[in-house]
């Protein structure tokens, strides 16, 4: 299961409702959401927060440049639900972009309506997964025990931030470029990269171009690593 949920709501009305399907086996559920195939395929989620929203921008279009399909926008980057996501989906269609730290159904909901396609939220925030349970937008809760997973699983999560056999699992925080291939070949789906990308000091100075470096070396070495 991923800790992460997106799509494109109208802000006054409910959030958008997904076809019914059959129940899928208790063993594992198929991953459906454009979003979730996107993550499953590119093993990379690069996690972007800035100073300001133009600072974001540039940043984000050099994770782009480096190769990086699937980024995620912190939600107190500012201008990251008012600009950064419309613009980002307007830019790069056939990429997928989300936001993270989303705490409550109020800012999944705000989230969903800038154009996010997928949240992350850095608990399990059971609000969220139950506003979310049909729609077409992937939540992806962080967790920690196996009861979360499990509960997290029932309120309708389809991947989580810890291993667990029935739900992809991608994993977060501290994750260096070098320990790519270890946590993907230990099992995680997907590898979510902070400072590996949008080290602290290149954003500062706002060298662009080396962080598309890195973004370039991290999808490589995801690419490189087993499946």
């Amino acid at each position: 299961m991923l800790v992460a949920a997106a799509a494109h709501s109208p802000a006054s009305t409910a959030l958008p409702r997904r076809r019914r399907r059959a129940a899928a086996p208790p063993s594992r559920k198929t991953p459906e959401s454009q979003a979730l195939r996107s993550i499953l395929h590119s093993r990379v989620i690069a996690c972007l927060r800035a100073q300001d929203g133009e600072t974001a921008m540039q940043a984000a279009r050099a994770a782009v440049r480096g190769g990086v399909s699937v980024l995620e926008i912190v939600m107190s980057t500012p201008g990251a639900l008012e600009v950064v996501i419309g613009d980002l989906r307007r830019s790069y269609p056939s990429l997928t972009f989300g936001v993270g730290t989303v705490l409550n159904p109020e800012d999944a909901r705000k989230a969903i309506t800038a154009g996010a396609q997928f949240l992350m939220s850095p608990g399990t925030v059971m609000e969220i997964l139950h506003a979310l349970k049909e729609s077409e937008v992937l939540c992806i809760p962080g967790v920690l025990t196996p009861t979360e997973v499990i509960s997290a699983s029932n309120a309708g999560a389809e991947v989580v931030k810890k291993p667990f056999p029935f739900l992809p699992m991608v994993a977060s925080q501290g994750i260096s470029i070098d320990s790519i291939k270890g946590y993907l070949e230990a099992g995680a789906s997907a590898v979510v990269l902070s400072d590996a990308i949008f080290d602290k000091e290149l954003m500062r100075e706002r060298k662009f171009d080396e962080i598309s470096e890195l973004a370039n070396l991290a999808t490589l070495r995801a690419s490189q690593s087993g499946t």
